[in-house]
């Protein structure tokens, strides 16, 4: 691991009633120690772990609308308002790395055609507009994410099938003598990656829960296990 600690500043914090610091979850949280090179952040929408995922990007300097140190361009309301509030404990520290965000990887996608001049080396050769969301999220995993460095990853599942679910298990193991990885997540196939961290934002607090302890899990397989059962009791309330 290279990032061991994300500390909160709350003596720098001077609107605690306001959003992010209003959040329960983050409201809890002081420090957060990191102990696996691949570390989950699951929860309810709205439960932070997004937002603390993004403010992790900041202090990394890369750009909260997706991207590393080298990528900068213009999206509306990119700042992180918890960024300058938490502080990042390092050894050794790292400036390689990438963050990932679902909901503007559209953004990013146009300021890479507008910088690009290796012919798309680091993408699998084509334009990320050119190839689908899943295709695009793979070439970015495939080619670009390699060496020693953090790769911060918010809700990659959005766009990748079950089956390249399980690709992307396989390039964090290829990676992970050299890389960590922190990923914000719905999804219950990569929250069963071995020996992974799960930190739970539900509950208005941050805590470390087990693989099985996760909701993600106990629905799904619920659900598979009882699927007439389960939407019966659905549709009937």
């Amino acid at each position: 691991m290279y990032l061991k600690q994300v500390s909160m500043k709350w003596h720098e914090v001077t609107k605690k009633t306001e959003y992010p610091f209003n959040i329960p979850a983050i409201q809890s949280l002081d420090q957060l120690p990191l102990t696996s090179n691949v570390t989950f952040f699951v929860g309810e929408n709205g439960t932070g772990k997004s937002t603390l995922l993004e403010a992790i990007a900041y202090q990394c300097g890369f750009h909260t609308a997706g991207g590393s140190r080298n990528n900068l361009y213009d999206v509306h309301a990119a700042h992180s308002a918890l960024g300058d509030y938490i502080r990042l404990s390092w050894l050794p520290k790292v400036t390689n790395g990438f963050f990932l965000r679902a909901e503007s990887f559209y953004q990013f996608a146009s300021h890479i055609d507008e910088i690009d001049d290796t012919g798309y080396a680091n993408y699998g050769g084509r334009s990320l507009h050119e190839q689908s969301h899943g295709e695009s999220y793979l070439s970015l995993f495939l080619n670009r994410f390699n060496g020693k460095a953090i790769y911060l990853l918010d809700e990659p599942e959005s766009a990748l099938s079950p089956q390249r679910q399980l690709t992307l298990l396989k390039i964090i193991h290829d990676l992970q003598g050299q890389c960590q990885f922190i990923i914000a997540t719905h999804s219950p196939i990569l929250l069963g990656y071995p020996d992974a961290i799960i930190y739970s934002f539900d509950g208005g607090k941050v805590q470390e829960i087990q693989y099985e302890e996760t909701e993600h899990y106990q629905l799904t397989r619920y659900f598979l296990q009882h699927r007439e059962k389960f939407l019966k009791t659905l549709f009937e309330e």
